[in-house]
């Protein structure tokens, strides 16, 4: 009976002992893999993050990315839990300028929390007033500085089509 006793608790070590390295490893070679702090986070509390790239002034281009922004918000997957940011450069900067028709367009993006960027860079270079923009543009210094840093950040980049 005492070697039946043993050997049962010999049993439950050696499976405690097993489980416990197994789960050490997978966590180790997880940090291997996606880093220590991986953008792909299984925890619910964390939320997705997207910055789309718009720099062009073709007006199918400018609308189709609105409308990705858009669809990203509907999807029932990422409802309630994404940050967006739209960075614009270059003849991208176009859909902010208030004598442009995409106030419209954007407005509803902008309730839902996108929030809407534009190069420095850009304006300096074409002479362009701040005032002649919507006011809810916020301003980066460049934006490939500001697409380097949101995706060290975990941000997907989208740059639609």
């Amino acid at each position: 009976m005492d070697k039946l006793i043993i050997k049962n608790k010999n049993v439950i070590i050696f499976t405690l002992i097993s489980t416990i390295l197994t789960f050490s490893y997978y966590k180790n070679l997880k940090k291997f893999v996606l880093g220590n702090s991986s953008s792909l986070s299984t925890s619910n509390n964390s939320k997705y993050k997207a910055i789309y790239i718009l720099n062009t002034n073709d007006q199918k281009k400018i609308e189709s990315t609105l409308r990705n922004i858009k669809n990203a918000y509907n999807d029932p997957r990422l409802k309630d839990n994404l940050d967006i940011e739209l960075i614009v450069f270059g003849e991208g900067v176009s859909v902010y300028f208030k004598s442009n028709p995409y106030e419209q367009l954007l407005l509803p993006l902008k309730s839902l929390g996108t929030i809407f960027k534009q190069c420095e860079n850009t304006i300096k270079d074409r002479n362009i007033n701040k005032n002649d923009l919507f006011d809810f543009v916020t301003y980066v210094p460049s934006a490939n500085g500001e697409i380097i840093l949101k995706q060290h950040q975990g941000y997907a980049s989208i740059h639609p089509w």
